[in-house]
């Protein structure tokens, strides 16, 4: 059977590592005057530099070999057509269906599934443009002024990320809110600004059981029966984003509020579904399609151009090199934009969580690494915290700047700033100083790479093709590496111990080790048997789900 790390090209890559291990990527510039124009590439309005990388000619050639060699061909058209790609929870992986904005139908599991995208959308414009507009209305019958989103993971970071970095495209008559944290602290601290009257909350669930998610809407409609009153209408201020239409009419959500996507979205890869919603009310449908556009057009720049001139297959290769041959083990996001500062949160979870893989898709261990540590933050905070270390430390940190050209008027000279600091440190890192001697304490050794991304503007549209293009990157990486990056099982055995822990918390349980054991007993004894948070949120959900059937609007309600 194959094995990556036998074969003829990895054995070559291996090679030239040590060949190439004390070349300056400075000395590349001197020996080839147009290497940046050989690797730099536009993809509409991004432009990515990737010369500032230590990787000759031969390094590139080799790892585009590796990609060649591999199943990325197949695979991403295997993606693209709705073949189930997912191999171990048997699902195709879909995601860009649903920024496909033509008529091909894409065929999962023999159904063409684009009707019930263009559906939701629809749902999606109808809803959005009345609360907008302020045709929608809470039970006092005033518009909708707060809009909370109760999520976590995928059901929080893409949407949060995306409704924060297009701010200036905010309708300003709008405040938006977004809960994820179960620390009860979090949820309190925004109702608490709050007038039930005027705030929508949007419960953002695949499954509708997600237990953070739950126990967050379970408060939030506590507090709003509480003061709103037992005959204000639960219906006109709670809708979902879910798989789980059922469970989500049980809470008391009306049927029409309920939001469809589907099995085959992976969590961090639904932005693009009615996850998306609160971006959509946040800059307009129209706003929403734009995003959709550029993801769009990302794609198909990924699935037509060449290997050598695909920009998600180069970002990819480029990881792979320093991740399995050069020992790299963390991977650097540094926007400088303001706008984008949860962004590196975001890459954070789409690659971590994609690829944070020990097993191929045959579940046998493999024996090279597989996905980085991705961390990061803006830029010129970045420099006055970490990028010491980044530049004078011992860790190997490969760097991806991110900008936009456009400055916002009025601050231009800002803008000025930001942009030649990020240059200037791009320069840094790869040139270093030496006033002194190797051991001089103001030397920088240099030779530290980085990609430099730059966005015309901060759009819709180029923020929908630049979180596209991470997206395939990380697909690409996962198909080179041969592990299926669409699966999530570490995840799901945090919730189901945690659940198990929950059931268990009134019992002397022998089914934990020592250590859960003791610190059990510390959280018992906070806890009387009646207050346990078990007891203690069945009870108030039962008299919530009282209150709720009560309302002359909303007597379906049976949380």
């Amino acid at each position: 059977m194959f094995q990556l790390t036998r074969s003829v090209t990895w054995q070559s890559l291996l090679k030239l590592r040590e060949e190439t291990a004390n070349d300056r990527i400075r000395d590349y510039f001197a020996a080839d005057p147009k290497r940046f124009d050989k690797m730099s590439l536009r993809v509409g309005g991004l432009f990515l530099d990737y010369s500032k990388h230590q990787i000759s000619d031969k390094v590139l050639d080799k790892l585009m070999e590796l990609a060649e060699h591999s199943a990325l061909v197949q695979r991403r058209a295997q993606m693209f057509s709705g073949d189930i790609i997912n191999v171990t929870e048997d699902r195709p992986v879909l995601h860009t269906a649903l920024r496909n904005l033509g008529d091909t139908p894409v065929i999962a599991d023999g159904k063409d599934v684009m009707p019930e995208i263009h559906a939701t959308r629809e749902q999606i414009k109808r809803f959005s443009e009345e609360v907008r507009s302020g045709a929608w209305k809470g039970y006092s019958g005033e518009r909708i002024r707060d809009i909370v989103n109760i999520g976590i993971g995928g059901s929080d970071l893409g949407p949060n990320m995306a409704s924060r970095a297009l701010l200036k495209y905010r309708q300003a008559d709008l405040n938006f809110h977004f809960v994820s944290n179960v620390d009860g602290a979090h949820i309190q601290k925004v109702l608490r600004s709050l007038d039930p009257a005027t705030t929508l909350f949007i419960v953002s669930t695949k499954t509708f059981s997600t237990q953070e998610t739950l126990l967050n809407a379970r408060t939030a409609r506590r507090w709003f029966i509480e003061n709103a009153g037992d005959d204000a209408d639960i219906g006109a201020h709670f809708i979902a984003a879910s798989t789980n239409r059922k469970a989500a009419m049980e809470f008391g959500i009306r049927e029409e509020n309920v939001f469809e996507f589907w099995a085959w979205v992976g969590g961090r890869y639904s932005m693009w579904s009615s996850i998306g919603l609160p971006i959509a009310l946040a800059i307009g449908y129209d706003g929403f399609i734009e995003m959709l556009e550029g993801a769009y057009e990302m794609d198909q720049h990924f699935l037509s151009a060449p290997l050598s001139n695909n920009m998600p297959v180069l970002m990819a290769l480029i990881g792979i090199w320093y991740i399995n041959f050069v020992g790299a083990e963390t991977q650097a996001i540094v926007p400088y934009d303001q706008a984008l500062h949860q962004l590196p949160a975001f890459l954070q979870q789409l690659d971590m969580e994609s690829n944070g893989k020990s097993v191929d898709i045959f579940g046998r261990p493999v024996d090279y690494k597989t996905g980085p540590i991705v961390w990061g933050q803006t830029g010129s905070n970045g420099q006055h915290a970490f990028f010491q270390l980044l530049h004078q430390g011992t860790r190997y940190v490969p760097i991806d700047f991110i900008a936009s050209l456009k400055p916002e008027p009025g601050v231009e000279d800002h803008h000025f700033a930001l942009l030649t600091n990020m240059l200037a440190q791009a320069n840094a890192f790869m040139e270093g100083s030496s006033q002194g001697g190797d051991l001089d304490p103001y030397s920088c050794p240099g030779n530290r790479p980085s990609s430099v991304l730059l966005l015309d503007e901060l759009t819709p549209r180029n923020l929908g093709a630049l979180i596209a293009l991470y997206e395939h990157k990380v697909f690409v990486q996962g198909v080179i590496w041969n592990i299926n990056s669409f699966d999530q099982w570490g995840v799901q055995l945090g919730k189901r111990i945690a659940g198990e822990i929950s059931e268990k918390i009134d019992e002397r349980s022998q089914d934990f080790d020592a250590s859960t054991q003791g610190l059990l007993g510390l959280v018992r004894e906070h806890f009387s048997a009646a207050e346990t948070p078990r007891n203690k949120h069945a009870d108030k959900a039962t008299k919530t789900s009282r209150k709720g059937a009560s309302s002359k609007h909303d007597a379906a309600t049976k949380p």
